[in-house]
């Protein structure tokens, strides 16, 4: 059931695979049992979008327009509710061929509050990032 707020109780890190799956497989449903009511995405620099509705309706659109798109982790980080997944993607809105969009790297963070995600932010990739999220 779409947003049925149904958590799962466990590590914050196996919230966030969970979350990741979801999106490697365009499990919106699945997304939106993961979000919390009050889940923001924010994406570097853009405003924030808020709400649950708001961004299953935000995913339901990019895993239409990009059904391709995949998240690769490469390194998990976790300090408490925070969790930090230092990876790549391929058959993103870049619309670059998979091997260039593969040498790309970001950071998404995620709050993750009684096994749901109050947050998923992306980040860029950088020294000091990795530093302030325990990513080496």
């Amino acid at each position: 059931m779409e947003g049925s707020g149904d958590h799962q109780s466990g590590r914050p890190t196996d919230a966030v695979m969970s979350f990741v799956d979801c999106i490697n497989r365009r499990d919106v449903d699945g997304l939106g049992r993961l979000m919390a009511e009050d889940h923001t995405l924010k994406v570097f620099d853009e405003a924030p979008l808020a709400g649950r509705h708001a961004n299953i309706a935000a995913w339901r659109g990019y895993a239409g327009a990009f059904p391709h798109y995949r998240i690769y982790p490469d390194q998990v980080s976790e300090d408490e509710d925070r969790v930090a997944v230092l990876g790549h993607t391929t058959g993103s809105h870049l619309g670059l061929p998979d091997d260039e969009e593969r040498r790309m790297t970001l950071i998404w963070v995620a709050e993750v509050v009684d096994g749901a995600l109050r947050s998923w932010t992306l980040v860029e990739d950088s020294l000091e990032s990795r530093e302030r999220l325990g990513l080496h």
